[in-house]
């Protein structure tokens, strides 16, 4: 049973969780989110659930089910009541919601296929209120072209851009290792970010099921600071973000902050700070180690010191759809 980043999941207890990686050898690593609770507040087709957070999850299966906890939380597969996906529940959801169907309405009037995008989080389980934000899902290559989509609407006035108030918000809740100014120069470029009929949207990232492969484990061999140049960003917004580095012995960067997601252009210097990981084929920095990343970032060198300039477009060459 098939699942990707972004897939939410039930078990036969009727637990949902998060699919959090594309690692599936022993199982569907992911994360505990929401439980049955009779006095829960959030509510899908008559039952109750309460919602968990990191630490209530693990301390939830480690009392319940502890054969589940690793590093994140791993189900068998033969635990696996049910499987919800992105591109599946859209079909439903335009049909009940006017703000995700004029989203996906602007996409597919520019070329994105309605199966290459989807509606993930409370939403797509049925257990948002109407004050949640929307997690819109675009899969592979035409992510970028949904996000060229987003700056024309913007330019246009269908899309508005966050304000400083939602700008703090977030800020305060990533609580990154920079400054204010810093956080919102870097996510400002990214353009995965809106504002659609008064309410907040991410656009997500996640593999195309040919773009998804196995990537090696490694041996945490202490942290470091590096500066080095971006030579490949194309799963700058997957999760983990991958950069391809040009640097004498570490070749790559995988973070796992969304936080430093999408936060350098291929061919601009950075500097990063993380764990180095000792693989098969090499060195690789390890970015969000924890949670919250403390002591760890990437950020551009090349953006910081062209702040004054004009604003650099996050690179759209050419790919293949």
């Amino acid at each position: 049973m098939k699942a990707r980043l972004r897939d939410f999941l039930e078990n036969k207890e009727g637990w949902i969780f998060a699919v959090a990686d594309y690692n599936q050898t022993q199982g569907i690593r992911c994360m505990l989110r929401y439980i049955p609770d009779h006095h829960g507040e959030r509510q899908s087709k008559g039952k109750k659930y309460r919602k968990l957070d990191f630490d209530e999850a693990f301390a939830f299966l480690r009392r319940e089910r502890p054969s589940y906890v690793q590093d994140l939380h791993v189900v068998p597969e033969k635990d696996i009541a049910h499987i919800f996906r992105p591109n599946d529940g859209l079909k439903h959801i335009v049909k009940m919601d006017s703000r995700v169907r004029k989203l996906a309405t602007l996409f597919a009037d520019a070329g994105v296929p309605q199966e290459e995008m989807g509606v993930t989080g409370s939403m797509l389980l049925g257990l948002h209120s109407p004050l949640s934000d929307i997690d819109f899902v675009v899969y592979g290559p035409w992510w970028w072209k949904a996000r060229d989509i987003l700056a024309k609407s913007k330019e246009m006035g269908f899309i508005q851009d966050l304000d400083e108030t939602m700008w703090h918000r977030i800020y305060s809740k990533r609580e990154p290792e920079t400054s204010f100014e810093e956080f919102v120069l870097h996510e400002e470029r990214k353009g995965n970010r809106g504002v659609i009929d008064g309410t907040y949207f991410d656009l997500l990232f996640t593999r195309q099921w040919n773009q998804i492969k196995p990537y090696p484990l490694g041996k945490q061999i202490g942290k470091r600071k590096i500066t080095a140049t971006v030579i490949d960003a194309d799963f700058a917004f997957d999760s983990p973000a991958v950069y391809k580095l040009d640097h004498n012995d570490v070749k790559e960067i995988y973070c796992y902050s969304h936080t430093y997601a999408g936060q350098a252009l291929e061919g601009e210097e950075i500097e990063a700070m993380g764990v180095i990981e000792e693989t098969y084929y090499g060195l690789r920095l390890i970015v969000g180690t924890t949670r919250q990343a403390r002591g760890e970032w990437i950020r551009s060198m090349t953006l910081l010191e062209n702040k004054n300039k004009k604003p650099v477009i996050y690179n759209t060459k050419l790919r293949s759809f």
